[in-house]
């Protein structure tokens, strides 16, 4: 995987891979502050050394997963120890620190959660239409979602690096948390009434893009304060999510220019 950076308008290569190995290099790259994605592990591994990694990243919350020794002998080649563990190449923010800043500045805020949106394209897509509208954060679950990976910069014309990316592990307190603060919380299905283009988006608003395979999740839907879809004519029954996404993110900007819903 390779890592980019902006120059102007054009993205170039920085690195070769965020990808580390071994339990002792892998601790201290958490205890540096480096941001990992996901940390692959042995099955059955267990050590001292190991109990020490798994604390840390229980405490710092990064997502794990276990896997037969095979896939990460395809990863590398190198003594690995039983631990592969991907480096983030963004910093991911807290919703929590963002949204103050975010009234602090005099603005109203619109953040757009992604719920485990997968497809590395789609995501980058996403991002790239978001920033480009000012979306103030885009807040995506610690499990599920897609790798930030050079596909996914790439993708996204370099967005990533310019629009906050908040990583929550719980999404249902995090629209909880969103809701208190005074948003209004609007998911898009396809399964409402009513049209996104009539609901008011000059307030502070938090959208909920879900998956193409199954939506926005029924947990998330029921907390929602007004569910939308987007008309339509044709034989297909659903949009791509990254142009769904956008037709409803650019909705928000129009009533924000004019100032209101018509």
């Amino acid at each position: 995987m390779m890592i980019w950076r902006i120059e102007g308008l054009k993205i170039k290569k920085m690195a070769k891979s965020t990808e580390i190995y071994g339990i002792r290099t892998t601790i201290e790259a958490i205890k540096s502050g480096k941001i990992l994605n996901k940390v692959l592990i042995k099955k059955g591994l267990r050590s001292t050394i190991f109990s020490e990694l798994f604390d840390l990243v229980k405490k710092y919350e990064i997502p794990y997963q276990y896997v037969p020794i095979e896939k990460l002998n395809r990863i590398t080649n190198a003594n690995h120890q039983g631990i592969v563990a991907d480096v983030s190449v963004i910093e991911y923010q807290k919703i929590e620190n963002v949204l103050p800043a975010i009234y602090e500045n005099g603005k109203t805020p619109l953040i757009l959660i992604l719920d485990k949106i997968s497809d590395v394209r789609n995501f980058g897509a996403i991002v790239r239409t978001a920033e480009c509208a000012g979306v103030d954060a885009i807040i995506i679950p610690t499990f599920g979602s897609a790798r930030i990976s050079a596909d996914a910069i790439k993708t996204s014309a370099g967005a990533l690096f310019s629009v906050p990316i908040c990583r929550s592990f719980n999404l249902k307190e995090t629209i909880v948390f969103l809701k208190n603060s005074g948003l209004q919380i609007v998911a898009a299905s396809e399964k409402s009434s009513n049209y996104y283009y009539t609901i008011n988006f000059t307030l502070p608003t938090t959208i909920i893009s879900g998956s193409e395979e199954k939506g926005v999740s029924n947990e998330y839907l029921k907390l929602s304060d007004i569910k939308v879809r987007i008309p339509q004519f044709g034989k297909i029954d659903s949009l791509n999510v990254s142009i769904a996404s956008g037709v409803i993110i650019y909705e928000a900007i129009r009533q924000r220019m004019i100032g209101s819903v018509v």
